[in-house]
C-alpha cells in the first residue's frame, strides 16, 4: 500500500530514521547515561536512582552476572514488579549481551514452568513474595543461580528495613518458601563492584529479548526481539515525541508493569533514551494509593491501557490533581473507549492518544499525532519507517475507505525475527513477502489513519453479518450508568451467535431493558444486545486488559 499517511505527519516527524544512529540497547544506555548522568531516571516509593547510578548499579550486576560464566546469548528471567531492582537487573543484563526473559509475577507455577523451560533460562531475577511458585518449578528447570530480592532493598536506611519488615511481618505478603542457595540482590552489586565488567560488543542482530505472548489463546510464544528490532522502535519512538517532547525534561508516570512490552518499551527505554524520569508504580491496583502518590509529582506523560484510565477518572481525588505540566497520555495494549477518552480530557485538559501495536512489532505500530486536539477513533498513523497492508482472506491486498475491511499487516525494522524455536508458528504470521499478520481487523482511511475493527478471533457472527465487540462496547459505555463494558458472542438457536453484553454499573438503579433500548437508538437491529450480565468487575489480565475470552468461556 502506498504510504499516504506521510502527508499527515507532523512537521518534525521523518518518513525514515536513521537506524545506524547506534548499534544496540547498550549503545543507547551507556550513552543516555554519560549525558544526562546527574539526572534523575528511576523512582519508587520516594527514593529516586540518577543516570550515574543506573550506570553503576547495572555495572556492577552485569560484573557478577560475567562471574557465573554467562555468555552472549543465554537467557536471564527477570520476575519482578515496578520496584528499582528491575531497571538494575535489566541494564545489566543487556551490557553484558544476555537476553532477557520478562516474567509476569502473577504466573502460576504451570506457567512460570513452560516459560522457563521454554527459554532455557540459566539465572532468574525475582522478588521474594513469589519465590513460592519458583520453588514449585525449580527442579524442572535449567536455571542454575536464583537471585532474590525485597520490595524495599533499594530503599535508604532505614526505610528499606522497615518497608521490608511491613511486608513480611505485618502485611503477610512474602508466603513461605525454601530454594537452597538463593543469592540476595544486593550481595550481587557488592561482590559485582569489585570485579571488571568485561565489554561484550553487540550488533542489531543480537537477540534482546525473550518476550513472550500472552498466551491467551495457546500456549505462550517467545517473540525473539534482537537489539535491532529494539534500537528501531526507539528510534521511531523518539521521533514521533519530537514535536511535544524535550530531551531531560520529561517526568513519566509508569504504572503498567515493565514486563509487559507497551511500559517497557514507551516507558523505560523511551525515556531513558530521551533523558527522561520515570516514576515507578508498584501497585497500580491499589487507586487511592495511587492518586496520592501523583499529588506529590508534576508529571508530563503518562501511558496506561483505557480500564487504568478509566479506573483513575472514577477514583476521588483524582480530578483535583495538578495537570499544568501534563501533555502526553498515550492509550494502549486494548481499544481506547471513546467515553473515556472524552471524559479524561474533560478532567485533565490533555488529549487521549491511542497507540497501537504488538509483542511482536517491539511493539510501537501506529501511533496518533500527539498533537491532536482531541480523541479521533482511530489508532493512528503507521510510524516511521513502516509500511502497512490491509489484507484479504486469500491474502490480496485492499485499497482505502471502510469497505476496504481486512486484516491488518505489518512490515519494518521493529518487527521481529520470528517465534523463539517454533518456525511453523513464525510461518503462519508472516506472509511470503515479509509482513507481520496482526490478527487485527481493521480498514485505512483516506488521510491514512488506520481504524481497528476488531481482534479477528472476537468477531461475533450474527445471522452471518460480522459484529465487532468494540463498536457495541463504545456505545454501551456512552450510557451515563455504565462502568465497564463488554461485548462477546454467545450461541443462538435463530442466529447462530448473539451479542451479549457484561457490564459493570455506576448507577446501582441501572437495568438490562434500560440499556437495550439505549442500544436500539445507536445500532442497526441485529447489532443489539440480546443479553445483558451485571458483574462486579471484568475479568482482566495483568495490565487490565478485559479479558473476552473467559467471559465467552462463562456465558
Amino acid at each position: 500500500m502506498e504510504r499516504i499517511w506521510l502527508k499527515e505527519y507532523p512537521p518534525e516527524v521523518p518518513a525514515d530514521i536513521d537506524l545506524t544512529e547506534f548499534s544496540s540497547l547498550k549503545d543507547i544506555l551507556e550513552k543516555s547515561c554519560q549525558r544526562f548522568a546527574g539526572l534523575p531516571a528511576y523512582s519508587n516509593m520516594g527514593t529516586t536512582l540518577r543516570y550515574r547510578d543506573i550506570d553503576r548499579l547495572s555495572r556492577d550486576f552485569g560484573a557478577w552476572l560475567q562471574s557465573l560464566g554467562l555468555g552472549k546469548g543465554e537467557r536471564i528471567a527477570i520476575m519482578m514488579p515496578n520496584i528499582l531492582q528491575y531497571p538494575i537487573a535489566l541494564f545489566g543484563a543487556l551490557r553484558i549481551g544476555l537476553t532477557v526473559v520478562n516474567v509476569n509475577p502473577l504466573y502460576t507455577a504451570r506457567e512460570l514452568e513452560h516459560q522457563l523451560k521454554d527459554s532455557g533460562t540459566q539465572v532468574i531475577v525475582i522478588i521474594e513474595n513469589f519465590a513460592h511458585t519458583l520453588e514449585e518449578v525449580l527442579d524442572k528447570t535449567s536455571v542454575k543461580a536464583v537471585v532474590t530480592t525485597q520490595l524495599g532493598d533499594l530503599l535508604p536506611f532505614p526505610k528499606r528495613l522497615f518497608v521490608n519488615f511491613v511486608v513480611k511481618r505485618i502485611k503477610k505478603m512474602v508466603p513461605p518458601w525454601h530454594i537452597p542457595g538463593t543469592i540476595p540482590f544486593q550481595r550481587t552489586l557488592t561482590e559485582g563492584a569489585k570485579r571488571t565488567l568485561t565489554d561484550v560488543p553487540l550488533t542489531h542482530d543480537d537477540l534482546a529479548f525473550l518476550q513472550y505472548t500472552g498466551g491467551t489463546t495457546g500456549v505462550s510464544k517467545g517473540a525473539m526481539l534482537t537489539h535491532g528490532n529494539l534500537v528501531a522502535n526507539l528510534q521511531q519512538a523518539s521521533a514521533w515525541l519530537r514535536p511535544c517532547s524535550k530531551p531531560a525534561e520529561e517526568t513519566i508516570i509508569t504504572a503498567l508493569p515493565l514486563y509487559h512490552i507497551f511500559s517497557l518499551m514507551a516507558n523505560c527505554l523511551t525515556f531513558m533514551k530521551l533523558g527522561g524520569h520515570n516514576i515507578l508504580i508498584t501497585n497500580p491496583r491499589d487507586m487511592p494509593g495511587f492518586v496520592k502518590e501523583l499529588r506529590r509529582i508534576r508529571f508530563t506523560a503518562m501511558t496506561g491501557v483505557n480500564t487504568l484510565f478509566n479506573g483513575l477518572l472514577h477514583t476521588p481525588g483524582f480530578d483535583q490533581l495538578d495537570f499544568s505540566a501534563f501533555k502526553i497520555a498515550l492509550g494502549g495494549g486494548m481499544a481506547v473507549q471513546r467515553a473515556v477518552a472524552e471524559n479524561w480530557k474533560k478532567v485533565t485538559g490533555t488529549p487521549l492518544i491511542e497507540a497501537y501495536g504488538l509483542t511482536e512489532t517491539s511493539p510501537a505500530a501506529c501511533i496518533n499525532p500527539l498533537t491532536l486536539p482531541a480523541y479521533n477513533g482511530s489508532i493512528g498513523l503507521p510510524v516511521s519507517s513502516t509500511e502497512l497492508s490491509i489484507r484479504d482472506d486469500e491474502d490480496r491486498e485492499m485499497g482505502t475507505g471502510p469497505d476496504q475491511i481486512g486484516e491488518i499487516c505489518l512490515r519494518g525494522p521493529q518487527v521481529m525475527r520470528g517465534y523463539w524455536q517454533r518456525p511453523e508458528e513464525t510461518a503462519k504470521v508472516m506472509t511470503q513477502d515479509g509482513y507481520l499478520r496482526t490478527g487485527d481487523i481493521g480498514y485505512v482511511d483516506e488521510r491514512g489513519y488506520v481504524r481497528i475493527v476488531d481482534r479477528k478471533k472476537d468477531m461475533i457472527l450474527v445471522s452471518g453479518f460480522n459484529v465487532y465487540p468494540n463498536e457495541i462496547e463504545d456505545i454501551v459505555m456512552l450510557h451515563p450508568g455504565v462502568q465497564e463494558a463488554a461485548a462477546v458472542g454467545v450461541p443462538d438457536e435463530k442466529s447462530g451467535e448473539a451479542v451479549k453484553i457484561v457490564v459493570v454499573k455506576k448507577d446501582p438503579a441501572l437495568t438490562a431493558q434500560a440499556l437495550i433500548e439505549h442500544c436500539h437508538q445507536h445500532l442497526t437491529n441485529y447489532k443489539v444486545p440480546r443479553r445483558v450480565e451485571f458483574r462486579d468487575e471484568l475479568p482482566k489480565s495483568n495490565v487490565g486488559k478485559i479479558l473476552r475470552r473467559l467471559l465467552r468461556e462463562n456465558h
